[in-house]
């Protein structure tokens, strides 16, 4: 139980969140659209059904489909490292905690629609007169906050090995 409560761990919490939330809003979106669907809420944002057997920006979705493997191996591996890590930093180092555990929390996101359907769904559409963002999920947004977070913390000073055990 120390582990929940002196390590970048105390913050799983916030991973429940972010996955909960991601995995409701998809089945959601699974039940509610019929693929290619799009309802305009605000001029510059719709809710858009679409399927992703790439990664980021579709990078590789037009492959024979090994990539579903690669990224599913991706997504474990990243998870893995990245939960080790957690389990090292100390309860001074939130902003490290946070970012990590969100990052954590999209990759298995993203990693249990490819393996339940072969691809990512993706329903979140940002745009504005001709241009167009890739579509995108809660997961790459949880994913995408742990990485501005990340930046963040590497820009701050950290706290001294005795401070942080105080």
């Amino acid at each position: 139980m120390q582990l929940f409560k002196e390590t970048g761990w105390r913050y799983w919490w916030l991973a429940l969140v972010w996955l909960v939330t991601d995995q409701l809003t998809k089945l959601w979106v699974i039940s509610r659209f019929e693929l290619g669907e799009s309802i305009n809420l605000l001029p510059v944002f719709s809710f858009t059904y679409v399927r992703n057997y790439g990664a980021a920006f579709s990078f590789l979705g037009d492959a024979d489909g090994w990539q579903r493997w690669l990224f599913t191996g991706i997504a474990v591996v990243a998870a893995v490292v990245l939960s080790v890590w957690l389990s090292r930093l100390n309860k001074s180092q939130w902003k490290l905690s946070l970012a990590l555990v969100s990052i954590v929390a999209g990759a298995i996101g993203n990693l249990i629609d490819r393996v339940s359907y072969g691809y990512v769904v993706d329903f979140l559409h940002v745009f504005y007169q001709e241009w167009s963002y890739p579509v995108f999920n809660i997961a790459d947004c949880a994913i995408c906050i742990g990485a501005g977070l990340l930046i963040w913390d590497s820009f701050t000073e950290q706290p001294k090995a005795s401070e942080s055990k105080a």
